[in-house]
């Protein structure tokens, strides 16, 4: 039995760590006016970030096309696969977990299931590796299926937003709450967990906010599994880790990550955050 795993690039998995587990990682769209473009194929971080302010229009983004699922499955099925476990960004966030139910149903020669990850990010990636380790060590499916649903309630991300600017324009803050947000200089904690995205608080000044973060990690227990995020903000992110050194495990090198263009899109650049599984 070969089972292998399939993502989309909302995981922000460094393409190392995907090849060496042998994990497909399917391309969301991000459109920037008229043009669509692949996430990480035909439109790398840098380039978006650093036009990411410029924009006349907000940039939007989409789910890989149906067909694009059933032919990645299809063609893990010639390789030799006898399964294929899909796992996808949060379906509180998006449509894509539905897109990959159709192609999978579509998908013809294999057998596969498809899996709500209820996360974003590197906790999504989290998870995807999680199943990619068990599979290659010779798991089932519905025994990876019990390990995630598991390491579900124990996987969480925090992100510490610069700016309100860029989830107003995509329309998840309201024009009252940026108002006040711009005139208090604040910045939003937000955590993301079993699929639902909390505003944590609001606090005025980036060193607080920083120290708030660090300590809502701190708060959860010893981890298993850790990634620092950000967004076009290298410099942030070294600071962070270095503050946060205390929190690493033992013998552990977390991954630092620049979140993908599709997540940017919404919550701007400077951004910085923390994927965790708890231990």
């Amino acid at each position: 039995m070969t089972i292998r795993i399939v993502t989309d690039s909302t995981c922000d998995l460094p393409p190392s760590l995907a090849e060496t587990h042998e994990i497909t990682v399917l391309p969301t769209y991000v459109n920037v006016g008229r043009q669509s473009f692949l996430d990480g194929v035909e439109l790398t971080r840098d380039e978006f970030y650093a036009q990411l302010p410029h924009y006349k229009r907000p940039p939007t983004t989409a789910a890989p096309a149906v067909g694009a699922f059933s032919a990645a499955y299809e063609k893990l099925a010639q390789d030799g696969a006898t399964g294929v476990l899909s796992i996808h960004l949060a379906s509180s966030l998006s449509g894509l977990l539905n897109a990959a139910r159709l192609g999978a149903q579509a998908a013809e020669g294999i057998e596969v299931c498809v899996f709500d990850s209820q996360q974003v990010s590197m906790g999504l990636g989290f998870l995807a590796l999680s199943a990619a380790r068990a599979a290659q060590a010779g798991a089932t499916i519905p025994q990876i299926l019990e390990a995630l649903e598991e390491q579900v309630r124990r996987t969480h991300v925090f992100a510490l937003l610069d700016t309100l600017e860029y989830l107003r324009r995509s329309g998840r803050v309201s024009w009252a709450e940026f108002g006040v947000g711009t005139l208090l200089q604040i910045k939003p904690l937000v955590h993301v967990h079993e699929g639902k995205v909390q505003s944590l608080e609001k606090v005025r000044t980036r060193t607080r906010a920083l120290s708030h973060l660090i300590q809502y990690i701190a708060d959860l227990g010893s981890l298993r599994e850790l990634a620092l995020l950000h967004t076009a903000n290298d410099d942030g992110a070294r600071s962070l880790r270095q503050e946060a050194s205390h929190l690493i495990p033992a013998h552990y090198e977390p991954v630092s990550v620049e979140v993908t263009p599709t997540i940017g899109a919404h919550v701007g650049p400077g951004a910085l955050g923390f994927a965790c599984v708890v231990d």
